[in-house]
Parts: structure tokens; sequence; C-alpha cells
């Protein structure tokens, strides 16, 4: 009897860049390619198809791609049957123009229509000829397609899609159309699903949050879902991403206050701390609404840790201008602010406006404001020096090295803590590995900027469904979703 062969199932690889959408959006092509019947390239191993899932808004974006595309070029023409895509923001914006830079590449297809991937290589595969598919709108919700998700026990969820903001600086509301909200019957039945799975920790995403709503008329749309999160049993820990200051409501502070597992977390961003600024990037707030809000959700919730945006340098940003945002930092008091040097992106209104900034003073205002950022930074940290924190157990995050048995996790105000290993503390009674998602408390014995320390032993741990979900993966054969490089912090979608 012979025996037939099969031929092995083609791997793939998925490198993200941009914003906290992309890495969703990235999710979900990597589930749609699962689904197909790819599986994840091994490292160290080429994968027969490498996907881009790329950003626009980043400055040398265009040049990164195309750097990256002319480095996989020699190695797709050695490799039979080799396939390149590229999707995102970029290839939304640049369309065809991508094959004819880089003639190699097999599909181009845009933030619409993620779920056509699949088909498109097939097609590709089968004409021997290059597959451009941009759609002008969204036809499909992306939260409808299958997923294979970076982690265990934390997830996004997207709310809403699109932006129907116009800021001068920003080329998203072109490339991702305007806002398109789930229905939260919808979205809580995904966060549902998400918590049967073992998920304990969810981000609700869009690319301006407190906005949701606006498509069905209800304004406060966005504080009932945060309302009716409270309410899904095993959903320890919510977040959510990006709003923006003109729509942020006192509803929406409320309902983060008065909703346990709703964290004492907001990232909103400021962009500038000068009125006139503000109104030239066309942002719908000045800065005493900005530090109105900021000083509301202290009051309601005394211990929220607010982190923001800055861009640096644009148009017309005279030194009075500047010296405007480092006074907001120092009086909104940031736990942490992500800085950006303004760079012309074509398409955008700013791209053209007068009075650019010369380079070598966006770069010397743009180094005293990290200066400032650290130093505002760190001052908050040392409040938490001698607090006692629950911190979530995080994979991929800081230290895991022999010489100090460190771990990582999130504080409930989403900081980063590294803490001592509770398998080497003598003080507690437990032999059992802490697994990512699962809970502990320690105390903070030394303040960063950017992080905490918790030298002493752990005070407590509890092990979790989210742990369980975490060791039922990692005990399976190993499936790498995708290859993640960030451009963007892991907090705060430009909003």
């Amino acid at each position: 009897m012979s025996s037939a062969t099969h031929p092995s199932p083609r791997t793939y690889e998925v490198r993200t860049y941009g914003c906290q959408m992309n890495v969703h959006d990235s999710e979900r092509l990597t589930g749609l390619l699962e689904e197909a019947g790819y599986v994840a390239a091994p490292d160290g191993f080429q994968a027969d198809v490498v996907v881009f899932n790329t950003c626009a808004v980043r400055e040398n974006a265009d040049n990164k791609l195309y750097g990256n595309l002319g480095h996989l070029a020699p190695v797709k023409a050695r490799t039979p049957g080799m396939q390149i895509a590229v999707g995102g923001c970029l290839a939304q914006k640049d369309r065809a123009t991508i094959t004819q830079k880089a003639p190699w590449v097999d599909v181009v297809f845009g933030t619409h229509n993620i779920g056509s991937l699949p088909a498109l290589l097939e097609r590709a595969r089968v004409q021997e000829e290059a597959q451009v598919e941009i759609l002008e709108s969204l036809e499909v919700f992306p939260s409808t397609l299958p997923t294979r998700r970076e982690s265990a026990y934390a997830a996004w969820v997207s709310v809403s899609v699109g932006c129907n903001n116009t800021c001068t600086f920003c080329i998203v509301p072109s490339l991702r159309g305007s806002e398109k909200d789930r229905r939260p019957g919808d979205i809580l039945a995904e966060i549902r699903a998400l918590v049967g799975e073992g998920v304990s920790e969810v981000t609700l995403l869009g690319q301006n949050v407190n906005a949701y709503g606006v498509e069905f008329g209800d304004r406060q749309a966005f504080s009932k879902l945060l309302r009716a999160c409270g309410e899904v049993e095993g959903l320890e820990r919510v977040r959510f991403t990006s709003p923006h200051p003109a729509e942020f409501r006192d509803d929406v502070i409320a309902a983060m206050a008065e909703t346990p597992n709703v964290m004492p977390q907001l990232h909103m961003p400021l962009q500038s701390g000068s009125d006139q600024v503000l109104r030239a990037m066309r942002r719908s707030y000045r800065r005493e609404k900005y530090l109105g809000i900021i000083d509301r959700v202290r009051a309601a919730m005394p211990d929220a840790a607010i982190t923001t945006d800055i861009i640096v340098g644009f148009p017309g940003e005279t030194e009075a201008d500047f010296v405007q945002t480092l006074e907001v930092v120092r009086e909104a008091r940031f736990a942490a602010a992500f800085t950006f040097q303004y760079s012309i992106r074509p398409g955008t209104p700013a791209a053209t406006m007068p009075d650019q900034v010369p380079p070598d003073v966006v770069r010397e205002r743009y180094e005293r404001l990290v200066e400032v950022v650290n130093d505002v930074a760190w001052a908050e940290n040392l409040t938490q020096v001698g607090r006692r924190l629950e911190l979530m157990v995080a994979e991929g995050e800081g230290r895991k090295d022999a010489a100090t048995h460190r771990l990582s996790g999130r504080a409930r105000d989403n900081r980063l803590v590294h803490f001592a290993d509770a398998r080497w503390s003598s003080d507690l009674e437990t032999t059992r590995q802490i697994r990512p998602g699962d809970m502990v408390e320690v105390e903070v014995t030394y303040a960063a900027p950017h992080h905490l320390v918790a030298d002493g032993p752990v005070l407590a741990v509890r092990r979790t469904r989210s742990g369980d979900a975490w060791e039922a993966r990692t005990a399976a054969p190993t499936v790498t979703s995708s290859a993640v490089g960030l451009g963007m912090p892991t907090v705060g979608a430009r909003a």
C-alpha cells in the first residue's frame, strides 16, 4: 500500500507598524491566515508569506517600508512560491504606487478590506500577477473576522473605526474613513466571549472612543458601555483608548469612578499647551478645557494615572507657544507623555502651512520637553514608593534575568512594575509558578521615570482563569501570531 504525501501548510509572518488599531488589525489578519490553513513561521525560518501592516502617520514610514521590501527582494528571488503582501494605512494611501516601486510585491490591500487577504494571495498565486484591492469604505466591521490574539489574558475590542475629526496634522480620517460605530450588544457579546476564553482585561479601542454613539444618536453611549462592562462576570479590568478632549464629558468620568473594573487610568492626547497652536491644529478644545477635565478626573479618582501625546514644532509654533506646553505638562502632572517631533506628512493640511519650524529648533524643543516630561513622571512615580499595588502579571515586558529573578506586571493605573519572582521568595509559601494573567500584590520599593520596582517579597498571589488560559496556550504547539514592531507606545493611539 502506498502512503499518500500531503504538502506542508504554507507559513506566514505578519510585521506590524503603528498604533493599537494596526495591532488589532494584525490579530485579524493572523486569524484569517490561520483559518485559511497557513501556520506561523517558526523563529529563524523564512515565511512563505510575509505581510506588512503599515502606518502612514510616523515619519519616514515610506522609507522604512521600501527598505524592508528591498531586503526581501533577493530572498523572494531565490525562494519559489514566496509571496509578499502590503496592507494598512500606507497601502490605502499609496495604492498602486507600491507595486510600481516594488514590483515583487504580490498583494496590496487597504484598511477597509483586510478580510480579502487570503483570497488575494490565492488569486495572485494562480494568476501570477500582483493584486491591488483598495476599498473606499468599510463593508464588513473587522470584529466579525476571525482573530488570533497576541495575549491569552488581555484583548483589544473595537467600539468604532474611522474618525470624524479634521486635525490638520493627521491623515487617518482620509485613510480609515468617517466613524462607524458598533452596536453595544455586539461589543458586549464579544467581551463575554473573550472572558469565556480566559481573558480578564479588555481595552476598548477607537480613534475617538468618547464620540462613540454618534452614529446611532446616543451621546451617553460610551459611559453606558463602560457601566455595562462592569456587569460582565469575570472581567477584571477595562481600559480604553483614545478619547478626544473636545468630547470628554462628565458622564464618562462618573462611569469610570463608579464602575469597579474600569481602571483609574486615562490616556488623553494634549498635542499642544498653546491655544494658538491648538487652533492651527484644528483641535476643538483649548488649554483651559483640557486642564479642567484633568481636575475633574482627579477629583473623582485621586489615584488616576494620566498620560498624553504631545507634538513639538508644529508649523507656526513660537517659543512662547512651546513654553505654554511645558507649563501644561507641569500642571497636569502626567504619569507619562509620548512626545513627537512634528514632520511634514504629505496629504495633510499642515504640510502646506507657512512658518514651518526649522528642524534644529524642533529637536532642541523636543529635548527640553522630554527632560520636563521625565522629571514630572519621576516625581509622580516617587509618590508610589511604599504603596501596595495589585499587578496583573505581564508577558514579554520587563526583566526576567537570573540575577534579579524579576517578573513584570501592570498596576491598575497601568504603571509598569518589575517585581521579585515569588518562586525565589522565602516569605511566601508557594512553589507554584506565577503565570502571565495571574494577580500579585507587591510593595513598591523604588521609582524610575518609566517604571517602578518592588524588590521585597511578593505579598499575595492569586492564580486566575487568565493564567490558566496562558498555561494552556503555551502547552499547545507554539503558534506565533505576528511579529509586532510598534512605532508607537503601548497606550494611546493618536487622536
